[in-house]
């Protein structure tokens, strides 16, 4: 029994070097944070198509999203999607309004602020909502996409 729990500490800590081994000679993809900036314009430009598929697009296929208004967390393309099938009827469209960007090794995340325009409810109406948010996101195959995405309202009255 001795034995076999010696191998066994012995295999996870062969695991654990190899796994620390190539993290350390990864590449890491030089970037700035004009350019993660502009991942969120790319993403608000796929809201302007009304397309849930282009938007859907900006999100890994394990990405979670946590809506601004919907209660379910939303996990894997076929969730966030028909969470934008929805909120596309509103033709929002966001605009910063305070950010932090803050770039690792393949991995950035842009938190801040945003106020986004919706048709309102009456036809011909706007309404804004002021949100917190939070992108993380995650260079995949060459492309950065998103991994986390956390929205909500601003809990008190924007003075």
């Amino acid at each position: 029994m001795k034995r076999f729990i010696t191998v066994a500490v012995a295999c996870v800590a062969c695991a654990v070097a190899q796994g620390a081994q190539a993290k350390t000679s990864m590449s890491c993809k030089t970037v700035n944070k004009a350019q993660i900036a502009a991942l969120f314009d790319r993403w608000n430009n796929s809201l302007e198509t009304h397309d849930a598929a282009k938007v859907t697009a900006n999100y890994a296929p394990d990405a979670v999203l946590l809506a601004t208004v919907s209660n379910q967390p939303r996990t894997g393309p076929a969730a966030i999607k028909d969470y934008f099938v929805h909120f596309l009827e509103r033709n929002p469209h966001g605009t910063i309004d305070s950010r932090t960007i803050h770039i690792g090794c393949n991995t950035a995340y842009d938190v801040g602020t945003y106020t986004f325009a919706l048709s309102g409810s009456t036809p011909g109406t706007t309404e804004t909502v002021k949100a917190r948010y939070s992108y993380i996101y995650e260079l995949r195959n060459g492309k950065w996409l998103i991994v986390h995405h956390h929205s909500s309202a601003m809990p008190e009255p924007v003075k």
